[in-house]
């Protein structure tokens, strides 16, 4: 997946953004930074106000202008009718940008105009907050004494010194001062910088008295009541905005403070959301005082939330109200001293409370019965649910609208209506106190458990996916291709769009869509039918359920203009893709927003049901052409979450399926805001998601984005319900069911700190597989964060420098990467024993990497080899970028191949990126995510590769364009068709190798280490070169091969090789090499007496020794 940092322009998210949302960190607010020398209001606003594009901080025509009377940026533009976004952006950059409530890299702030206005926008840079005169009230407290404040003199209601705001949004408008000096005082609050509205004390003046010399004052106006506060008292201790709180289970609570002699704890609730702080402390409908627990969380709780295990804790008395009635209300925290006064007061977050008293195991979504169609939803915090039904999937009017029945002790909601309504549509009312709006929200919301939707995921659809129309002829009947084992598995990723979009060969109304897969006489289908043939098992297809960056109508979606007369160089085609980046049809998808429904703009009818029946025709299609499919799953984040648009969990259960901060706030460590699978709800979304993909659309394996952000125990209690499913019960074999994923290891989870990761190290001995990053690294060079230019074992290290290496040691470099590439070639196990470059005997776990392990796995099925995927630089991308200048593109393609040869006879399960296998470019983009098709095409009939279509989008990529864009300018290294044609044929002979052997393919860590060896180690060996023995002299896995022998030379020159453990055994070219398409390998020369190799530069041969062969030296073995 991708991460990003700052806003791009939205499609259909809740903040400005491209594939993801953008990090939103709640940090605390300070005038922190030094003044700016310029705020601007960046968004979807400014080409309506004379910006050429949107999303521009650097754009003059929307500077706002700094008041030194007010000491506040302001600025007033009209706004024509529609649904905006902006940011505050300082000093014309996103460098240091705020959001919503004034946060830092924030939300984007929405306005929402239903008629053309003049709007004033307000940034104040001590707070950071920053708002407008439609979306909040401009509050002011005008008095006597507004000239010590800094105001030209007193009672003007115009002056922003004493500007009141509201940065959590909840209608509390808020001024604090400590710059008066003792007196009596009287004033009233203003509204709109003038008096035509104010609010006093019963119509008149408030006052106040000023004790002391800068004592804190306090002022408050709620814009409901229109109630004002003064307070001699000072600000109220706590702030209700945060939630510091945990209810962690039905009786307990934690919260990080220490009681000191005399206070207590109280709960405070209020059914209508109307809790207060005051300087007195929390007002509401009622309290209960808690008992403190000496001995902090109880066990369970404390394992369950283990970044608690050291708070204070708490528990309910009995007189205290059920907790089916807590969880419907507004509830907080305070902590009172002896005589009364509030010391701290905080919100809760309750999602343990919620697994603890309301999980719930049954079926959850619409279902279709006999006679009628049943609704359920799960919503414990919900005052309220009702049904909405739908005739139409465009009608704005419900056709009727049914409450729905709450189960006290489930907390689930229940309708049934006719079975007419099969087909129709639906959407939930639910009414709920939310945490982010801090209110009573009535939200009208599509059910997370939708199973289809209307176009552009407006409504959710009744379905029963078990119809027969539904399903293509030949359902039932689709026969998998046979797989032994799962390190039989190779695995090819595939975007859908990216499959079929450029395919002329596919009908023009199925490019681009689940239909195109198909087309079985199509180029694209043809080539993956060739790939089946040479060994291929499973296509890895990029996220394919229900997305949110992409306008399902494709009649709207804007379409890339023709870009080929630029120059290869040229900066042109990237600015028309980045114009209508967010309008077209193209994006990854790694912004779930339902997680059962197939996408709807990979549909020839995104509007019901074809979705459905088309996925199952893709994946039919692909059967019958002898592959497997995996589903690349995004259950660690959400596209949105809160009330923004697209949010759906959040305005079910506010608070509970998100992973949320000590403050309450939700982690966004993924890119966008975390899911929390630990929840036992959450979980079960996740899992039977997951099931039904592989029930319901006979889906073969699944990969998961971020897998690391996911507890060890979610990912096996997956595995487990999956391995429920049989081919007699369900159709489906559970047990032939592959599971891998991102084990990486960041953010607030990382290093297991809120529970056991599915990362890396953590998932040795599962069987389930996590991608191999230090073969990656070590065969490209660098890393996808830095190491640009860096050269690595495959890309002409030391053997073929390029000369930007720094001066370090480029042969004791090479030798070490080496290792580590021995280290995956041999299924990257902990326990492999290597003779490393030192000439030190040790593990693969001690062969460091990083300053982690580099074998961390216990079987081969464990570890994903590649060098190459959907994210960061293509293969050939990277070649060009490393390789000497001098390289010929010969050698450059050799580069290629050589590589990829790497990843296919590595023990475990190699992965391959679509387009690998024969230079696949994407002009050097590192990051495509929304790079539309011109930068992401595939085509199929090898006329290009797409090197050398424009610089890359700048967003990514400007600042490399000094580099990239000689390279891409330079006709010399530029591939042609039959450079293409011919590392296609080279990866389909090596794939071949692979599977003529089960050596290749050995079943367990023990087998490997029994059968796997390598020469030429340690300090005295020929740099450059690998050579790796696969020995199995009883026949236990092959019966036609006693030994093979693969070298790998890496160097650009020829290398000779011997050693005394293979002379005298007569060796043999591979017989699919001994009429390769590789011309060097006629070349290849072996001296069997004295063991002796001369090998090619950059070329793999594979020997084999044959069991009927009589050879001296075997004999007296």
């Amino acid at each position: 997946m991708r991460l990003m940092k700052t806003p791009l322009a939205a499609g259909r998210l809740p903040f400005a953004l491209g594939a993801l949302v953008l990090a939103f960190h709640q940090s605390g607010h300070a005038a922190d930074t030094p003044d700016p020398s310029a705020v601007n209001i960046p968004g979807t606003l400014q080409s309506q106000i004379g910006c050429l594009h949107n999303w521009q901080p650097e754009c003059a025509a929307s500077m706002l202008s700094y008041d030194s009377n007010d000491d506040k940026w302001q600025g007033s533009f009209f706004i024509p009718a529609g649904y905006w976004e902006y940011k505050a952006a300082l000093n014309g950059s996103w460098e240091e940008n705020y959001g919503l409530g004034g946060w830092r890299d924030g939300a984007n702030i929405p306005l929402n105009l239903d008629t053309g206005r003049e709007v004033k926008f307000i940034y104040d840079h001590e707070t950071h907050w920053i708002t407008d005169n439609v979306n909040a009230t401009i509050a002011t407290v005008a008095g006597n004494f507004q000239d010590q404040l800094g105001c030209p003199g007193v009672w003007q209601p115009d002056c922003l010194q004493s500007w009141m705001q509201d940065a959590d949004g909840d209608g509390i408008y808020t001024f604090i001062t400590r710059g008066l000096k003792a007196g009596n005082y009287e004033f009233k609050v203003a509204l709109d910088e003038g008096w035509s509205e104010s609010y006093g004390s019963n119509g008149g003046n408030a006052s106040f008295t000023v004790a002391n010399d800068n004592d804190e004052i306090y002022f408050a106006f709620d814009s409901i009541s229109k109630q004002v506060t003064v307070s001699a008292d000072g600000i109220p201790r706590g702030d209700l905005t945060l939630d510091k709180a945990h209810w962690v289970d039905g009786d307990t609570f934690a919260w990080n403070i220490r009681l000191l002699e005399g206070e207590t704890v109280k709960l405070h609730y209020s059914a209508e959301a109307e809790l207060q702080l005051t300087p007195d402390g929390v007002s509401g409908d009622g309290e209960v005082v808690l008992q403190y627990r000496a001995d902090n969380l109880p066990e369970e709780a404390a394992e369950k939330f283990r970044h608690l295990s050291d708070f204070t804790s708490f528990e309910l008395p009995a007189e205290a109200p059920s907790a089916a009635e807590l969880a419907t209300q507004q509830l907080a925290l305070a902590v009172y001293s002896a005589d009364g006064k509030v010391r701290d007061a905080t919100g809760i977050q309750m999602a343990g409370a919620l697994d603890d008293r309301f999980s719930y195991d049954g079926a959850l979504g619409a279902s279709v019965g006999d006679a009628d169609v049943g609704f359920k939803l799960w919503a414990p915090t919900a005052r309220s649910v009702k049904l909405h039904l739908f005739s139409e999937a465009g009608q704005e009017t419900a056709d009727m609208v049914v409450p729905m029945s709450r189960d006290d002790a489930t907390g689930t909601w229940s309708a049934s209506v006719g079975k007419d309504w099969d087909r129709k549509f639906y959407l939930y009312e639910v009414e709920v106190y939310s945490y982010f709006s801090r209110q009573l929200e009535t939200n009208l919301v599509t059910d997370p458990y939708s199973m289809s939707l209307s176009m552009n995921s407006g409504k959710s659809q009744v379905v029963n996916l078990d119809d027969a129309d539904l399903k293509p002829a030949g359902w039932q009947q689709v026969k998998k291709p046979a797989l032994a084992s799962a390190e039989d598995i190779s695995i090819y990723e595939l975007h859908v769009r990216d499959f079929s979009i450029e395919d002329e060969t596919v009908p023009e109304d199925a490019r681009g869509t689940f239909a195109a897969f198909g087309e079985r006489d199509s180029l694209g289908m043809q080539h993956l039918g060739s790939l089946a043939r040479a060994g291929l098992t499973h296509v890895h297809l990029l996220p394919a359920f229900d997305f949110a960056t992409v306008n399902e109508d494709r009649k709207a979606q804007a379409e890339t203009p023709d870009l080929s007369a630029f120059a290869s160089d040229s900066t042109e085609q990237q600015a028309a893709v980045n114009a209508i980046r967010d309008a077209d049809g193209f994006n990854w998808g790694y912004d779930p927003l339902h997680f059962t429904v197939p996408e709807g703009s990979y549909s020839t009818d995104p509007d019901g049901v074809a979705r459905i029946r088309e996925f199952r025709e893709m994946v039919q299609s692909l059967s019958r052409s002898g592959l497997r499919v995996v589903m690349d799953v995004v259950y660690n984040h959400t596209s949105s979450f809160g009330q923004y648009q697209n949010s759906v969990l959040d305005k079910i259960v506010p608070g509970y399926y998100h992973r949320r901060n000590l403050e309450g706030g939700v982690e966004m460590s993924s890119c966008c805001a975390n899911t929390a699978s630990e929840h036992i709800m959450m979980e079960k979304l996740m899992v039977d998601s997951m099931v039904t993909w592989a029930k319901a659309y006979k889906v073969d394996g699944f990969r998961f984005d971020l897998m690391g952000h996911h507890s060890r125990d979610n990912i096996l209690n997956t595995r487990a319900a999956l391995q429920t499913l049989t081919l007699e019960e369900d159709g489906v074999d559970g047990d032939s069911l592959y599971l891998y994923g991102e084990g990486w290891n960041f953010g607030e989870v990382a290093d297991d700190a809120r529970f056991d990761q599915a990362r890396q190290s953590n998932m040795a001995g599962t069987g389930v597989g996590t991608f191999n990053d230090r073969l990656r690294d070590s065969v490209r060079g660098g890393n996808p964060f830095g190491g640009f230019e860096e050269q690595g074992f495959g890309t002409g290290l030391f053997t073929d420098s390029n000369g930007k290496f720094g001066g370090w040691d480029e042969r004791g470099t090479l030798l070490t990467l080496a290792d580590k590439v021995r280290a995956s070639l041999a299924g990257n196990l902990r326990d492999y024993p290597l003779q490393d470059s030192l000439g030190n005997v040790i593990t693969g776990e001690q062969l460091i990497y990083n300053g982690q392990p580099t074998g961390y796995v216990d079987d081969p099925q464990e570890s994903i080899n590649y060098i190459a995927a959907h994210d960061n630089e293509t293969l050939f991308d990277g070649v060009q970028l490393k390789a000497n200048s001098t390289a010929s593109l010969k050698e450059r393609v050799r580069m290629q191949v050589f590589s990829n040869s790497l990843v296919l006879f590595a023990q475990g399960i190699p992965f391959i990126h679509a387009g690998q296998e024969f230079l696949r470019s994407k002009s050097m983009d590192r990051d495509s995510y929304n790079s539309g098709d011109w930068f992401n095409a595939l085509d199929w009939s090898f006329e290009s590769g797409n090197w050398g279509v424009g610089l890359p989008v700048a967003d990514k990529n400007e600042d490399k364009w000094p580099l990239m864009a000689p390279l891409l300018a330079n006709p010399d290294i530029a591939p042609q068709k039959s450079h293409r044609l011919w590392t296609s044929a080279m990866f389909r002979e090596h794939l071949a190798i692979r599977n003529s052997s089960p050596l290749f393919r050995l079943p367990t860590g023990m087998a490997v280490i029994d059968h796997v060896s390598f020469l030429n180690t340690g300090p005295e060996q020929i740099p450059g070169l690998i050579a790796m023995q696969l020995d199995d002299a009883v026949g236990t896995y092959d019966d036609k091969h006693r030994r093979i022998l693969v070298l790998f030379n890496g160097d650009d020159d020829l290398v000779e090789f011997s050693h005394d453990a293979v002379a005298g055994l007569a060796y043999r070219l591979h017989p699919l090499q001994q009429d390769s398409a590789d011309p060097r390998l006629a070349n290849v020369a072996l001296d069997s007496e004295t063991g002796t190799f001369s090998l090619p530069g950059r070329t793999t041969a594979v020997f084999v020794l044959g069991r009927n062969q009589r050879v001296e030296k075997l004999l007296a073995e």
